[in-house]
């Protein structure tokens, strides 16, 4: 299982949403460029970027800084926020991402998916409270079924879902280990788990789950590696990379 950590940007600095609110945001660092040099440094071999402005308006506000992360780090970086139509996706590629993560416009557009994995990696991003997919950077809801959309896109060209759990992102209150599973026996996809992670022992039960001899293909982690509840290389051996 792969180790994501995660770099959100708002306004040009690396922050943490607390369960998904633009108005409950904490700042962790006002240079994104070196925090991904220190992930990188530090052993981990993926990176997880969001726009968190172009989520909320489809404005691809933080480009700059995402070219230049991908530039600082000899680590692919995957990216989501915003990506709503192929200039966007292509335009990310041209700044150096290795794997596009569409969200909202998946979820209203689902031919779009096809469209991009047609010319470049791309993996679906699906954020839920409970079963229901929100969408428009976490603030509207109605989007559909996480399980019938995490099924519906195994066709469609992607290489992984990305499956948030608004719920507990930021919060550090543990992973939503029974819905991730729910996921997996749900579609072929790798399945990418973000939201909740708190210790050592929330990535030991990550890889755990398992479906059919599949396991996650991998774990974001955000809050608690800015806030020092473990580093990336203790993470890293716990998931035996």
């Amino acid at each position: 299982m792969q180790l994501y950590p995660a770099i959100d940007l708002r306004d040009g600095r690396c922050v943490r949403l607390y369960q998904g609110s633009y108005d409950a945001e904490t700042a962790y660092s006002d240079d994104p460029v070196g925090q991904a040099q220190q992930f990188a440094d530090a052993g981990a071999t993926w990176l997880h970027v969001v726009d968190l402005d172009a989520a909320r308006t489809g404005e691809a506000a933080n480009l700059a800084v995402i070219a230049a992360i991908a530039a600082a780090v000899d680590v692919p970086v995957q990216t989501g926020g915003g990506v709503r139509s192929l200039d966007a996706a292509a335009a990310l590629a041209d700044a150096g991402v290795a794997r596009v993560v569409i969200g909202t416009a998946a979820v209203e557009n689902p031919a779009l998916v096809e469209k991009v994995a047609a010319r470049q990696p791309v993996a679906v991003g699906l954020d839920a409270r409970g079963r229901e997919v929100a969408t428009h950077g976490w603030e509207k809801g109605g989007g559909g079924d996480l399980l019938g959309l995490a099924a519906q896109f195994e066709s469609s060209g992607a290489e992984a879902v990305v499956v948030t759990e608004i719920s507990r992102d930021g919060t550090m209150s543990g992973p939503d280990t029974a819905g991730l599973a729910a996921v997996l026996s749900a579609t072929g996809l790798a399945v990418i788990a973000s939201g909740g992670v708190a210790e050592l022992d929330d990535l030991t039960s990550l890889a755990g789950i398992g479906h059919d001899q599949r396991r996650l293909a991998g774990v974001i982690v955000g809050r608690a590696l800015y806030e020092d509840r473990f580093t990336v290389e203790q993470a890293l051996e716990t998931l035996g990379r």
